[in-house]
Protein backbone atom coordinates (compact mmCIF):
# COMPACT_ATOMS: atom_id res chain seq x y z
CA UNK A 1 0.00 0.00 0.00
CA UNK A 2 1.28 3.68 -0.62
CA UNK A 3 -0.74 5.30 1.89
CA UNK A 4 0.09 9.58 1.28
CA UNK A 5 0.40 12.30 4.43
CA UNK A 6 -1.01 15.39 3.87
CA UNK A 7 0.38 18.06 6.68
CA UNK A 8 -2.38 20.53 7.12
CA UNK A 9 -2.03 24.33 7.95
CA UNK A 10 -4.61 26.47 10.11
CA UNK A 11 -5.13 29.31 11.41
CA UNK A 12 -7.03 30.79 14.04
CA UNK A 13 -8.85 27.45 14.65
CA UNK A 14 -9.78 27.11 10.82
CA UNK A 15 -7.58 24.83 7.73
CA UNK A 16 -6.55 27.38 5.11
CA UNK A 17 -7.08 26.72 1.56
CA UNK A 18 -3.79 25.42 0.50
CA UNK A 19 -4.92 22.58 2.54
CA UNK A 20 -7.27 21.09 0.41
CA UNK A 21 -4.82 21.63 -2.43
CA UNK A 22 -2.03 19.19 -0.63
CA UNK A 23 -4.90 16.87 -0.36
CA UNK A 24 -5.25 16.91 -3.58
CA UNK A 25 -1.84 16.39 -4.84
CA UNK A 26 -1.73 13.60 -2.05
CA UNK A 27 -4.79 11.86 -3.27
CA UNK A 28 -3.20 11.82 -6.85
CA UNK A 29 -0.18 9.89 -5.42
CA UNK A 30 -2.04 7.34 -3.20
CA UNK A 31 -4.48 6.89 -5.73
CA UNK A 32 -1.80 5.88 -8.40
CA UNK A 33 0.41 3.73 -5.49
CA UNK A 34 -2.71 2.18 -4.40
CA UNK A 35 -3.04 3.68 -1.17
CA UNK A 36 -5.06 6.16 1.17
CA UNK A 37 -5.04 9.97 2.04
CA UNK A 38 -4.30 10.66 5.36
CA UNK A 39 -4.51 13.70 7.21
CA UNK A 40 -1.98 15.41 9.98
CA UNK A 41 -3.16 19.02 11.55
CA UNK A 42 -0.97 19.98 14.86
CA UNK A 43 -2.35 22.82 17.19
CA UNK A 44 -4.05 23.75 20.19
CA UNK A 45 -6.71 21.14 21.74
CA UNK A 46 -9.70 22.20 19.95
CA UNK A 47 -8.94 21.57 16.55
CA UNK A 48 -10.55 18.98 16.00
CA UNK A 49 -13.64 20.01 15.82
CA UNK A 50 -12.33 21.88 12.59
CA UNK A 51 -11.07 19.16 10.95
CA UNK A 52 -13.92 18.14 9.70
CA UNK A 53 -14.00 20.98 6.58
CA UNK A 54 -11.37 18.54 5.18
CA UNK A 55 -13.44 15.04 5.14
CA UNK A 56 -14.54 16.05 1.53
CA UNK A 57 -11.41 16.17 -0.51
CA UNK A 58 -10.57 11.91 -0.40
CA UNK A 59 -8.85 11.78 3.18
CA UNK A 60 -9.63 8.44 4.66
CA UNK A 61 -8.24 9.76 8.03
CA UNK A 62 -7.63 12.60 9.79
CA UNK A 63 -5.29 12.69 12.97
CA UNK A 64 -5.42 15.78 15.27
CA UNK A 65 -2.22 16.50 17.10
CA UNK A 66 -3.57 18.65 19.98
CA UNK A 67 -1.53 20.11 22.62
CA UNK A 68 -1.99 23.35 24.84
CA UNK A 69 1.59 24.24 23.95
CA UNK A 70 1.14 23.65 20.18
CA UNK A 71 -1.03 26.92 20.22
CA UNK A 72 1.02 29.06 17.89
CA UNK A 73 3.34 27.76 15.87
CA UNK A 74 7.22 26.44 16.49
CA UNK A 75 9.41 25.03 14.06
CA UNK A 76 10.79 22.91 16.62
CA UNK A 77 7.91 21.47 18.44
CA UNK A 78 5.49 20.97 15.28
CA UNK A 79 8.93 19.06 13.51
CA UNK A 80 9.35 17.07 15.88
CA UNK A 81 5.51 15.91 16.31
CA UNK A 82 5.43 15.05 12.69
CA UNK A 83 8.44 13.03 12.68
CA UNK A 84 7.32 11.31 15.42
CA UNK A 85 3.94 10.15 13.76
CA UNK A 86 5.66 9.52 10.55
CA UNK A 87 7.65 7.28 11.61
CA UNK A 88 5.13 5.14 12.77
CA UNK A 89 3.65 4.75 9.80
CA UNK A 90 4.96 3.02 6.36
CA UNK A 91 3.53 6.47 4.17
CA UNK A 92 4.64 6.92 0.18
CA UNK A 93 4.91 10.40 0.58
CA UNK A 94 4.23 12.96 2.93
CA UNK A 95 3.24 16.51 1.50
CA UNK A 96 3.62 19.97 2.82
CA UNK A 97 2.26 23.24 1.42
CA UNK A 98 5.17 26.25 0.13
CA UNK A 99 3.62 28.92 1.96
CA UNK A 100 5.78 30.59 5.30
CA UNK A 101 5.18 28.26 7.62
CA UNK A 102 5.40 25.17 5.36
CA UNK A 103 9.10 26.12 4.29
CA UNK A 104 10.40 26.39 7.66
CA UNK A 105 8.22 23.23 8.97
CA UNK A 106 9.28 20.75 5.67
CA UNK A 107 12.95 21.22 5.80
CA UNK A 108 13.07 20.41 9.73
CA UNK A 109 10.72 17.58 9.25
CA UNK A 110 13.23 16.25 6.58
CA UNK A 111 16.32 16.63 8.57
CA UNK A 112 15.11 14.69 11.47
CA UNK A 113 14.01 11.67 8.95
CA UNK A 114 17.29 12.17 7.21
CA UNK A 115 15.48 12.32 3.59
CA UNK A 116 15.76 14.71 0.85
CA UNK A 117 13.27 17.22 0.47
CA UNK A 118 11.56 18.46 -2.99
CA UNK A 119 10.26 22.25 -2.80
CA UNK A 120 7.77 24.21 -4.80
CA UNK A 121 6.53 21.19 -6.30
CA UNK A 122 4.20 22.00 -9.30
CA UNK A 123 3.22 18.72 -10.64
CA UNK A 124 3.43 14.80 -9.27
CA UNK A 125 3.25 11.57 -11.39
CA UNK A 126 3.38 8.14 -10.04
CA UNK A 127 3.31 5.23 -12.21
CA UNK A 128 2.50 2.55 -9.35
CA UNK A 129 6.70 2.35 -8.82
CA UNK A 130 8.32 5.59 -9.34
CA UNK A 131 7.36 9.07 -7.77
CA UNK A 132 8.59 11.67 -9.95
CA UNK A 133 7.89 15.33 -9.45
CA UNK A 134 8.06 18.59 -11.40
CA UNK A 135 9.37 21.89 -9.66
CA UNK A 136 10.64 25.29 -11.37
CA UNK A 137 14.65 25.96 -11.76
CA UNK A 138 16.43 29.02 -12.30
CA UNK A 139 14.21 31.53 -11.48
CA UNK A 140 11.15 29.54 -13.56
CA UNK A 141 13.02 29.48 -16.62
CA UNK A 142 12.58 25.80 -16.80
CA UNK A 143 10.81 22.89 -15.35
CA UNK A 144 12.67 20.06 -13.46
CA UNK A 145 11.71 16.83 -13.02
CA UNK A 146 13.38 14.75 -9.92
CA UNK A 147 12.63 11.01 -9.10
CA UNK A 148 12.44 10.60 -5.22
CA UNK A 149 13.89 7.35 -4.70
CA UNK A 150 13.66 8.13 -0.93
CA UNK A 151 10.80 6.57 1.15
CA UNK A 152 8.57 8.75 2.92
CA UNK A 153 8.85 10.76 -0.15
CA UNK A 154 8.95 14.48 1.27
CA UNK A 155 7.78 17.39 -0.76
CA UNK A 156 6.50 21.04 -0.50
CA UNK A 157 3.38 21.95 -2.75
CA UNK A 158 3.56 25.80 -4.54
CA UNK A 159 0.11 27.36 -4.03
CA UNK A 160 -2.05 27.81 -6.78
CA UNK A 161 -0.64 24.61 -8.32
CA UNK A 162 -3.13 22.43 -8.24
CA UNK A 163 -6.58 23.12 -8.47
CA UNK A 164 -8.54 21.13 -5.61
CA UNK A 165 -10.44 18.28 -6.10
CA UNK A 166 -13.88 17.15 -4.27
CA UNK A 167 -14.20 13.65 -3.46
CA UNK A 168 -16.84 12.84 -0.68
CA UNK A 169 -15.72 10.69 2.29
CA UNK A 170 -16.49 10.03 5.80
CA UNK A 171 -13.03 10.46 6.56
CA UNK A 172 -12.26 9.13 10.16
CA UNK A 173 -11.53 11.64 12.44
CA UNK A 174 -8.82 10.27 15.64
CA UNK A 175 -6.45 12.28 18.47
CA UNK A 176 -2.88 11.98 17.98
CA UNK A 177 -1.12 12.43 21.34
CA UNK A 178 1.80 13.45 20.80
CA UNK A 179 5.10 13.55 23.08
CA UNK A 180 5.47 17.39 23.55
CA UNK A 181 8.14 18.65 25.98
CA UNK A 182 6.31 21.77 26.77
CA UNK A 183 9.69 23.26 28.78
CA UNK A 184 12.20 23.01 26.26
CA UNK A 185 13.52 26.14 25.03
CA UNK A 186 13.25 27.21 21.14
CA UNK A 187 11.93 29.63 18.68
CA UNK A 188 7.64 30.31 18.98
CA UNK A 189 5.67 32.55 17.45
CA UNK A 190 3.97 35.16 19.53
CA UNK A 191 1.61 36.81 17.53
CA UNK A 192 -0.20 37.12 13.92
CA UNK A 193 -1.08 40.71 12.56
CA UNK A 194 -3.56 40.40 10.02
CA UNK A 195 -3.24 42.58 6.74
CA UNK A 196 -5.10 46.00 6.98
CA UNK A 197 -8.78 45.92 6.47
CA UNK A 198 -8.64 41.62 6.09
CA UNK A 199 -6.80 41.90 2.43
CA UNK A 200 -6.65 38.59 1.16
CA UNK A 201 -2.85 37.43 0.89
CA UNK A 202 -0.99 37.09 -2.65
CA UNK A 203 -0.28 33.72 -1.81
CA UNK A 204 -3.63 32.30 -1.45
CA UNK A 205 -5.45 34.75 -4.13
CA UNK A 206 -6.31 33.38 -7.85
CA UNK A 207 -5.76 36.88 -9.34
CA UNK A 208 -3.14 39.54 -8.26
CA UNK A 209 -2.17 42.93 -9.37
CA UNK A 210 0.89 44.10 -8.59
CA UNK A 211 2.41 47.25 -9.25
CA UNK A 212 6.10 48.56 -9.42
CA UNK A 213 8.24 51.90 -9.23
CA UNK A 214 6.11 52.85 -12.67
CA UNK A 215 3.31 53.81 -9.86
CA UNK A 216 5.33 56.58 -9.17
CA UNK A 217 3.88 57.30 -5.68
CA UNK A 218 1.95 55.62 -2.91
CA UNK A 219 -0.25 58.12 -3.22
CA UNK A 220 -1.45 56.53 -6.76
CA UNK A 221 -2.33 52.93 -5.28
CA UNK A 222 -5.32 54.06 -5.31
CA UNK A 223 -5.54 52.94 -8.84
CA UNK A 224 -4.53 49.88 -8.60
CA UNK A 225 -7.05 49.09 -5.20
CA UNK A 226 -10.06 50.36 -7.29
CA UNK A 227 -9.25 47.88 -10.17
CA UNK A 228 -8.82 45.07 -7.25
CA UNK A 229 -12.42 46.24 -6.03
CA UNK A 230 -13.43 46.00 -9.63
CA UNK A 231 -12.81 42.47 -9.93
CA UNK A 232 -13.76 41.28 -6.47
CA UNK A 233 -12.57 38.90 -3.41
CA UNK A 234 -10.40 37.01 -5.26
CA UNK A 235 -8.06 39.55 -6.21
CA UNK A 236 -5.11 40.72 -3.85
CA UNK A 237 -2.45 43.26 -4.17
CA UNK A 238 0.99 42.85 -4.93
CA UNK A 239 4.10 44.63 -5.01
CA UNK A 240 7.95 44.56 -6.43
CA UNK A 241 10.76 44.63 -4.61
CA UNK A 242 11.78 48.31 -5.64
CA UNK A 243 8.50 49.46 -4.04
CA UNK A 244 8.72 47.85 -0.51
CA UNK A 245 12.41 49.03 -0.36
CA UNK A 246 11.03 52.63 -1.05
CA UNK A 247 8.47 51.47 1.81
CA UNK A 248 5.29 52.55 -0.26
CA UNK A 249 3.98 49.01 0.31
CA UNK A 250 4.23 46.18 3.38
CA UNK A 251 6.48 43.42 2.95
CA UNK A 252 3.66 40.75 2.62
CA UNK A 253 2.97 41.90 -0.33
CA UNK A 254 6.38 41.63 -2.58
CA UNK A 255 6.46 39.02 -5.54
CA UNK A 256 9.70 38.27 -6.03
CA UNK A 257 12.69 35.71 -5.49
CA UNK A 258 13.38 38.31 -1.85
CA UNK A 259 9.35 38.13 -1.77
CA UNK A 260 6.59 35.30 -2.08
CA UNK A 261 6.74 33.20 -4.87
CA UNK A 262 2.72 33.06 -6.32
CA UNK A 263 0.86 30.77 -9.34
CA UNK A 264 -2.35 32.82 -9.61
CA UNK A 265 -4.27 32.15 -12.45
CA UNK A 266 -4.55 35.55 -13.45
CA UNK A 267 -1.31 38.43 -12.51
CA UNK A 268 -1.43 41.86 -13.72
CA UNK A 269 2.13 43.58 -13.90
CA UNK A 270 1.56 47.08 -13.40
CA UNK A 271 4.42 49.23 -14.18
CA UNK A 272 6.62 46.69 -12.84
CA UNK A 273 9.81 46.39 -16.09
CA UNK A 274 10.60 42.58 -15.44
CA UNK A 275 13.45 42.47 -13.56
CA UNK A 276 14.80 38.59 -13.04
CA UNK A 277 14.34 39.05 -9.05
CA UNK A 278 10.47 39.43 -9.79
CA UNK A 279 9.94 37.17 -12.79
CA UNK A 280 10.90 33.89 -10.27
CA UNK A 281 8.36 34.82 -8.03
CA UNK A 282 5.15 34.78 -10.79
CA UNK A 283 6.86 33.43 -13.59
CA UNK A 284 4.34 30.27 -13.27
CA UNK A 285 1.05 32.50 -13.62
CA UNK A 286 -1.70 31.51 -15.80
CA UNK A 287 -2.35 34.31 -17.39
CA UNK A 288 -0.01 37.44 -17.13
CA UNK A 289 -1.08 40.78 -18.45
CA UNK A 290 1.42 44.05 -18.39
CA UNK A 291 0.81 47.31 -18.40
CA UNK A 292 3.82 49.39 -18.94
CA UNK A 293 4.67 52.44 -21.16
CA UNK A 294 7.92 51.01 -22.03
CA UNK A 295 7.28 48.81 -25.29
CA UNK A 296 10.96 47.41 -24.58
CA UNK A 297 10.51 46.49 -20.86
CA UNK A 298 11.70 42.82 -20.11
CA UNK A 299 8.20 41.87 -18.55
CA UNK A 300 6.68 41.68 -22.31
CA UNK A 301 8.35 39.22 -22.68
CA UNK A 302 6.68 36.56 -20.86
CA UNK A 303 3.25 38.52 -20.53
CA UNK A 304 0.49 36.59 -22.30
CA UNK A 305 -0.85 40.14 -23.21
CA UNK A 306 0.53 43.65 -23.08
CA UNK A 307 -0.49 46.93 -23.30
CA UNK A 308 2.04 50.46 -23.25
CA UNK A 309 0.24 53.03 -22.39
CA UNK A 310 0.16 55.89 -19.68
CA UNK A 311 -1.41 53.72 -16.62
CA UNK A 312 -2.91 56.62 -15.22
CA UNK A 313 -5.06 56.65 -17.95
CA UNK A 314 -5.27 52.81 -18.95
CA UNK A 315 -5.92 51.72 -14.99
CA UNK A 316 -9.26 53.75 -14.25
CA UNK A 317 -10.61 53.13 -17.66
CA UNK A 318 -9.61 49.31 -17.34
CA UNK A 319 -11.39 49.24 -13.98
CA UNK A 320 -14.79 50.88 -15.06
CA UNK A 321 -15.35 48.18 -18.24
CA UNK A 322 -14.78 45.36 -15.53
CA UNK A 323 -17.45 47.10 -13.58
CA UNK A 324 -19.91 47.58 -16.43
CA UNK A 325 -19.46 44.03 -17.63
CA UNK A 326 -19.94 42.74 -13.75
CA UNK A 327 -23.01 44.61 -13.85
CA UNK A 328 -24.44 43.10 -17.23
CA UNK A 329 -24.03 39.68 -15.53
Amino acid sequence: MGDALAVAEHREGAFRGVSREVLTAAGMIAEAAGGEVHVLAVGAKGLSGAAESLQGYGASRVRVAEHESLERYSGERYARVIADAVRGAAYEAVLFAATVEGKDLAPRVAALLDVPLATDVTGVRHDGEELTVLRPVYAGKLLARLALDARPALLSIRPNAFQPRERPGDAEVSAYVPEVDASARGARVLEFKRAEGGALDVSEATIVISGGRGMKGPENWHLLEALRDAIGDQAALGASRAVVDAGWRPHGEQVGQTGKTIAPKLYFAVGISGAIQHLAGMRTAGTIVALNKDPDAPIFRIADYGVVGDLFEILPRLAQEIRDLRSRG
